[in-house]
């Protein structure tokens, strides 16, 4: 990717000195490197944190008042954090002009950068979870370290996957903004578990529309794709296929249980939003077979 011409969000915060010790994930693919994928991107993580939901009344578990590096809450400007709000300013610039075309105002999301285990609006998480949105503080968590897992045990590296990873989040920050988010999970108590879960793999492939969505007009704005990014954010795309997935972890695939799309579907989507820069053609629910 060429990365001179963009500029740095001011929108990043710095968790990663106040993080706990960080999870080891060596020794093969285990069931947790599993877990670390099939949650992926996930749009609602309170289900996967431990005490689910608001901190208690003992506040942050690791003492520190604001859980940042500095007064400021910046991100210390080492390489992992320039990209990141490299990436990051790119999506605000993208994302403030289509939703003005639309008439609407985007209110930009925070991206918080954390090592090991992070408190969020959501409750607490430990780097398993992957990276995340949170809808009830509008923020995106990270853990740099997944980007390793990303590249060695999952074969996708490279800056533009890397980029994917921020941009799929961000989607998800639009998803909240548009009401498209809370619309699927006021549905959760009316569906069976499977069509509810045939939803969830609705909104994360817009997610990934979304995601293309903003290379497609970054790379406009910006010339930012250089040959062989695209192969990068599709690799990607296709690694964390819930069938590919569930191939790995369980030896078959049960398509019911489905929360993210196929690695095919995910491609399909990523695929058409890089493709086309087009948001009336993302509309992953209006059909028959995304």
């Amino acid at each position: 990717m060429r990365m001179d011409g963009l500029r740095e969000s001011d929108n990043v915060e710095d968790r990663r000195r106040s993080g706990g010790a960080r999870l080891a994930l060596g020794g093969g693919l285990g069931s947790i490197v599993i877990v670390v994928l099939a949650l992926l991107f996930g749009v609602d993580p309170s289900q996967f944190l431990s005490g689910g939901g608001m901190p208690g009344p003992g506040g942050n578990p690791f003492g520190q008042s604001t859980g940042v590096d500095d007064s400021t809450g910046n991100a210390v400007d080492d390489a992992g954090s320039i990209f990141v709000k490299r990436i990051l300013g790119s999506t605000e610039d993208v994302w403030s002009q289509l939703l003005r075309a639309e008439g609407r105002r985007y209110e930009q999301p925070r991206l918080v950068l954390f090592r090991g285990q992070v408190q969020s609006a959501c409750g607490f998480a430990s780097a398993a979870v992957g990276p995340f949105y949170c809808p009830g503080d509008s923020k995106v968590y990270l853990d740099l370290g997944f980007f390793d897992e990303l590249d060695r045990r999952f074969g996708a590296p490279g800056d533009f996957a890397q980029a994917y990873v921020i941009a799929h989040e961000v989607g998800h920050h639009v998803q909240n903004l548009l009401g498209i988010s809370d619309q699927v999970h006021e549905m959760k108590g009316r569906l069976s578990e499977p069509e509810y879960n045939q939803m969830s793999v609705r909104l994360e492939l817009q997610a990934d529309f979304f995601a293309g969505v903003w290379a497609h007009h970054a790379n406009k704005q910006k010339r930012i794709l250089e040959p062989g990014d695209v192969e990068e954010g599709l690799r990607a795309a296709n690694a964390i296929g819930d069938d590919t997935l569930q191939k790995q972890g369980r030896g078959h695939v049960v398509p019911d249980s489905f929360t993210h799309g196929s690695s095919a579907q995910r491609v399909k989507w990523f695929r058409k939003g890089l493709e086309t820069g087009d948001l009336s053609q993302g509309d992953t629910f209006a059909v028959d077979r995304p």
